[in-house]
């Protein structure tokens, strides 16, 4: 019998992408917690037997272990009775997921998680205040990129790929979800990144909520003592 596991954590944008794919498409799997926050990533077990990289999500399939988000749900849609709009098999379609993958490593994911280290885990792991004129900075580069995708990748489409939802919306959603935690919530200043998200959350709920729910309550929580 196959066996699949999935090494996440909530708190990780490409680990809940992971886990949505695998839940909305009801793929036998079993997750297992890696706890970013006491730094489970970095055990010696860990490193030598499945990410010498230290970080998450990773697969192990059968033996098989991959790690990295995108490689990851490519072999994911490519492997189990998936529905084509997840990673088409035709090949423009496929190139416009892989378009936005390509561009969203170095534009989305990387200012927003820059952002999001510097307002909530530097704090937390130093003990010390934010570089409040680097997060600034952080975030005005993060904010040009939610425009572009407004004014591009959403531009004529409701999907950052086309008109179906795919991994691109796994990954663009989970990446936009997350900087709530830094005190930017894409949703209060970007109203079709707004709509968008929406889109992507209730095509997938209840997996949607349930994947975000660790981000979400932590959200709350921080709103709650301001």
């Amino acid at each position: 019998m196959s066996s699949l596991k999935l090494f996440i954590h909530p708190l990780s944008q490409p680990a809940r992408a992971v886990m949505l794919f695998c839940r909305a498409n009801s793929i036998p799997h079993e997750e297992v917690l890696v706890d970013l926050v006491k730094g489970a990533q970095h055990n010696e077990e860990y490193a030598k037997t499945v990410n010498p990289l230290k970080k998450v999500p990773v697969i192990n399939h059968d033996g098989f272990f991959l790690k990295e988000s995108v490689a990851i749900l490519r072999y994911l849609a490519r492997t189990f009775p998936v529905p084509d709009n997840w990673f088409p098999k035709d090949s423009i379609s496929q190139a416009k997921v892989d378009e936005y993958l390509e561009w969203q490593h170095l534009n989305v994911r990387t200012f927003g998680t820059l952002y999001f280290a510097e307002k909530y885990i530097v704090p937390r792991t130093t003990k010390q205040p934010p570089n409040e004129k680097r997060a600034a900075n952080f975030l005005k580069n993060y904010i040009t990129v939610l425009n572009q995708v407004e004014t591009i990748w959403l531009k004529d489409r409701p999907f950052v790929a086309g008109q179906d939802v795919s991994i691109a919306d796994l990954l663009a959603a989970s990446e936009m979800e997350q900087t709530v935690l830094g005190g930017y919530d894409v949703k209060e200043h970007h109203p079709k990144i707004k709509d968008y998200l929406e889109r992507v959350r209730s095509g997938l709920q209840p997996h949607y909520d349930d994947v975000h729910s660790t981000l979400n309550k932590l959200a709350l929580k921080m709103k709650a003592t301001k």
